[in-house]
């Protein structure tokens, strides 16, 4: 079996960028979130994610009333959004709110359409994929390596678009006001054909900022191996990068993977950075299955796992409290074993390089 040794410059490199200290000039602050619950069908335990269809679920919104129902405008007229928008807003000027230095915001955390890399999973099984097939680039016919999106992917992107309409136009849904991407292609094309075409407000139109930390959990799999910067702004030339986004990828190194914890961690990061840069209430982020879950775990929601073209809203109250972040380690990345060939057998409780033996 073939291994790498772990590469220190990389732990290092992710322990300057991740990092995210307070200006010296200012008091120490850190932010804690929570999840409002009772608000989309996806927060109750007895909603079953594998069934769950979001699209014909009007995105899970529960139909209720909320306290602030007296006062929205149009009430008697006004859709089940336009409610839900009152009450985000009225919250957020709330006195409480301000006292305790509290914020709402919504966040629709979309996850991208197929992939190449999915399918070659679902056509070689799971652990030929994993201990053979992932770490390479393609198999001669299909190129996986920072996965483009297949025409079922496409096709999703298409499905959740016309949803976005129709939320747009009959149920007056407050649409993103700043969008966020992670930076691997599949990502990228499905928030371009989700967002591409829809009535959106002139102050905010769809032009999403890449984030190196939205990306997925990093594997050994090339597919979380991100394109170079040219590469993307030649294929995304309306999307914006984040201040030092770097040309090359300076987080995946062959047969290395980021821990599950290390990856709460850096996403606990990214999501301090847009909270405390953006002020807007309606976010969207389009990312990954593993990083979403990740996300969720970050604030405080119930796992959800999404199918690809899947999304999910979330309405969060992030705190901000008195003094530093409370502090975390940085985890190694582990080292991860390879097969010289791929394993013949399809047995799903066989995940990884054991299956070689």
């Amino acid at each position: 079996m073939r291994t790498q040794p772990i590469i220190a410059s990389v732990l290092s490199l992710a322990s300057s960028v991740w990092a995210n200290p307070s200006p010296p000039h200012q008091p120490k602050t850190h932010l804690n979130y929570t999840v409002v619950t009772g608000i989309f069908q996806q927060d109750d335990p007895a909603t079953d994610p594998s069934t769950f269809n979001f699209t014909a679920q009007n995105f899970g919104l529960i139909n209720r009333t909320y306290p602030s129902d007296s006062s929205c405008p149009d009430r008697g007229k006004a859709t089940q959004w336009q409610k839900l928008n009152h009450y985000i807003d009225t919250l957020n000027h709330s006195p409480e709110t301000k006292k305790n230095n509290e914020r709402y915001v919504l966040l629709f955390l979309g996850r991208h359409g197929e992939g190449f890399h999915n399918a070659a999973e679902s056509y070689f099984g799971t652990p030929a994929w994993n201990c053979y097939w992932s770490e390479l680039d393609g198999n001669g016919t299909v190129t996986w390596a920072d996965a483009h999106l297949t025409t079922t992917g496409i096709a999703q992107a298409d499905v959740v678009n016309r949803f976005w309409n129709s939320l747009l136009t009959k149920e007056k849904i407050a649409a993103p006001e700043s969008y966020y991407t992670s930076p691997l292609y599949r990502c990228l094309a499905t928030a371009d054909l989700t967002f591409a075409n829809l009535p959106l407000p002139r102050k905010n139109p769809f032009v999403p900022t890449v984030k190196e930390l939205f990306r997925e959990g990093i594997s050994a799999h090339t597919c979380d191996r991100r394109s170079n910067r040219t590469y993307i702004a030649s294929h995304f030339p309306t999307f914006k990068f984040e201040k030092g986004f770097p040309e090359h990828d300076p987080y995946w190194k062959e047969l290395m993977a980021e821990p599950r914890e290390e990856q709460d961690r850096r996403s606990k990061v990214v999501l301090d950075d847009v909270f405390s840069s953006d002020k807007n209430t309606y976010i969207s982020v389009t990312s990954h299955s593993g990083e979403i879950a990740s996300l969720l775990r970050v604030l405080g929601h119930r796992v959800f796992g999404l199918s690809t073209g899947a999304a999910l809203p979330v309405l969060v109250k992030a705190t901000t409290l008195k003094g530093e972040t409370p502090p975390t380690s940085t985890i190694p990345y582990n080292p991860q074993a390879t097969c010289a060939m791929p394993p013949t057998i399809r047995n799903s409780t066989c995940n990884d390089c054991s299956c070689c033996l």
